[in-house]
């Protein structure tokens, strides 16, 4: 298994695959000696297969989430190995005294979620391939983190996107159009297609959204202009030249690189959350953006949007 988690789809199908193709005694033989082993590879390629073929993310899972998985798993391993942990039948109490563990080691509430998901996800793969049944995590307490998720990742700023902009070659500006205004997912962006794009109405049809549910966005006159600049001369095919997340990500970071604003880039997302609040800024009407983002919750769609500190000031003003 490379360290570069094959971002490429058919690359993790086609390990998922070799896995899924085992007999069910030679799956469980393999996981169980695995685990035996603390063998972090194996472990981890029997977690990407379940991830890959058994969960609704599936194969678009991001490279983000894949990281946090692998990390954690990678973290559970070396915990069990040094505290001698039986990883198929581990004790009662070892699972809420890892958790405190990370508690105590400083780690954000946020992270030892997102360990505490991963281990969750091996152990689901460790039943998926008929090695245990249990499940230790399934009532061990998490921390909650009461900071909104507004706050510890905020939009981008309008000065940082404008910067971005202002460098991009032609096909790097659609997809930080696509994000910043179109207010789309990363794998929604990567699966633009020209058919799927009407300059003349001013319209895009997002036709695999979460869910693989459909919907319309309105295309801005900058992305317009940015779609214009990059129309073959006989429109057909995907938009962007690129499928693979991990092509996408290294693109835009080394673009902010380029501006000397590595510092300030966090992926995809929020691009996303700033076409969001670029939105509700105008509108003042979470139900709009929660369909312009495709949300099926408006409480969703309130933890994308940043509101200002003194929204409220006009309003109060006037008071009598």
């Amino acid at each position: 298994m490379s360290d570069d988690l094959l971002p490429y789809v058919g690359d993790r199908l086609s390990q998922a695959r070799g896995l899924g193709s085992l007999t069910d005694e030679a799956l469980r033989v393999r996981a169980v000696t695995a685990a035996r082993d603390k063998a972090f590879g194996e472990l981890w390629a029997l977690t990407l297969a379940y991830l890959t073929t058994d969960t609704s993310g599936g194969v678009r899972l991001s490279p983000h989430t894949l990281r946090a998985y692998r990390k954690g798993v990678e973290v559970l391993t070396l915990h069990a190995a040094d505290h001698g942990w039986n990883l198929l039948h581990p004790g009662r109490r070892e699972p809420g005294l890892y958790v405190a563990g990370l508690v105590q080691s400083g780690l954000k509430p946020a992270t030892v979620q997102a360990r505490v998901a991963a281990a969750s996800a091996l152990y689901r793969a460790l039943r998926w391939a008929g090695a245990t049944d249990a499940d230790p995590f399934a009532d061990v307490k998490r921390p909650r983190d009461r900071t909104k998720g507004i706050v510890k990742n905020p939009p981008y700023r309008p000065d940082f996107v404008q910067a971005l902009l202002a460098e991009a070659d032609p096909h790097e500006r659609v997809l930080l159009l696509l994000l910043t205004h179109a207010g789309l997912r990363i794998a929604e962006a990567l699966g633009v297609d020209w058919a799927h794009v009407d300059l003349q109405r001013r319209r895009l049809l997002v036709a695999h959204g979460k869910g693989d549910k459909a919907r319309r966005v309105p295309l801005s006159a900058r992305l317009r202009e940015a779609l214009e600049a990059v129309r073959p001369s006989v429109p057909g095919g995907p938009v962007l030249p690129w499928r693979a997340y991990s092509t996408a990500y290294t693109r835009l970071q080394k673009l902010a690189l380029k501006c000397g604003r590595e510092h300030e880039f966090r992926g995809f997302h929020a691009g996303r959350k700033y076409a969001g609040t670029q939105l509700y800024a105008v509108t003042r009407d979470f139900t709009r953006v929660a369909g312009f983002l495709g949300h099926e919750q408006v409480d969703t769609t309130r933890r994308y949007v940043e509101l200002p500190e003194d929204d409220l000031d006009d309003v109060v003003e006037g008071f009598r």
